[in-house]
């Protein structure tokens, strides 16, 4: 195989300070705020939520342009460090906050806060154009990716797939969508083979199976959609047949076993404060439209309704 030299992580930080069209005074309705809001909201975390959060940030400044958003892509964990140690009002994350070490530290620094679901996702293996491959079965996967793994091609564990020489790409530690897919295709959260290439900003891990003959990776579905043309995507077969991820596979759950939510988690002290509620109501209520612009998976109606009350809860403190 060939061995590339590793990339550091990249936390690339979106600095969106979107000056819009002036305040809409119906906006109230969708959880807007009228327009009358000012001040900085600062978000950081997953690259899979960053394009959603991008989105609802750009359209929550049109309605108020005097709400300063920066979000920043560190990755979940790097997000849930920021966050635990009081530095950011809003983290994004691809998994559930982890309870044996970073909840410990949320609590021992005083940041209370709330889950709110925002989206869905399924988790995308892509290949290189000139790689086609339609299936693969998560044993498969799991030969490829797992620790002290010497698979070279995929040859290797199907000798009716290609022999081609194969060149990986997949998210940094620090990344959600790396501790959701080596836990359900290894069967161990972190335990990985390291001779691939690693980035906390999957739109490098777009580049790189796209530019690469040889080029095998995965990453947040949203990516593969806003580069349909340049990859080839693989369906996954986990036992009850082959299925690629789409926004009715990854909804309905036949997307096994890469579909996961995505959340937003909005500390209590900072949802205290109006332009902070405004904009997490506004997200909720206008979670499909954002979605759409994002070219991520929305609520289903029944998520909605927990998000909504996830919400509550979180407001309440």
């Amino acid at each position: 195989m060939k061995i590339k030299t590793l990339m550091p992580a990249l936390a690339l930080v979106l600095a969106l300070g979107v000056a819009a069209c002036g305040g809409d005074d119906e906006s109230s309705a969708s959880g807007g705020g009228g327009g009358d809001l000012s001040g900085k909201i600062a978000i950081d975390g997953s690259s899979t939520v960053a394009p959603f959060a991008q989105a609802a940030a750009e359209l929550f400044n049109e309605e108020n342009p005097d709400v300063q958003i920066t979000v920043g892509t560190s990755g979940t964990g790097g997000g849930f460090e920021k966050f635990c140690a009081g530095e950011t009002d809003i983290s994004d994350a691809s998994r559930p906050i982890k309870d044996d070490e970073e909840v410990p530290v949320c609590e021992k620094n005083s940041v209370a806060y709330g889950e709110v679901q925002v989206a869905n996702d399924g988790i995308a293996v892509v290949t290189n154009k000139a790689l086609a491959v339609d299936c693969l079965t998560t044993d498969e996967l799991k030969q490829i990716w797992n620790k002290g793994s010497k698979v070279k091609s995929l040859a290797d564990v199907n000798p009716d797939l290609p022999d081609t020489q194969l060149s990986l790409y997949g998210p940094g530690t620090d990344s959600g969508t790396f501790d959701f897919f080596t836990d359900e295709i290894n069967g161990e959260e972190g335990v990985t083979r390291e001779d691939y290439e690693p980035s906390e900003d999957d739109n490098q891990l777009v580049t790189g199976v796209e530019g690469d003959d040889g080029g095998l990776g995965y990453f947040g579905f949203s990516y593969y959609e806003g580069a349909q043309d340049q990859l080839n995507l693989v369906g996954i077969d986990s036992g009850d047949g082959c299925v690629k991820p789409s926004n009715e596979t990854i909804q309905d759950g036949t997307y096994k076993p890469l579909a996961r939510p995505l959340f937003m988690y909005p500390s209590k002290k900072a949802i205290a404060r109006p332009e902070v509620k405004a904009f997490m109501e506004f997200v909720v209520a206008n979670q499909a439209d954002i979605a759409k612009a994002a070219k991520i998976v929305p609520l289903t109606e029944e998520q909605v309704g927990e998000a909504e009350s996830e919400l509550q809860t979180a407001e309440q403190g």
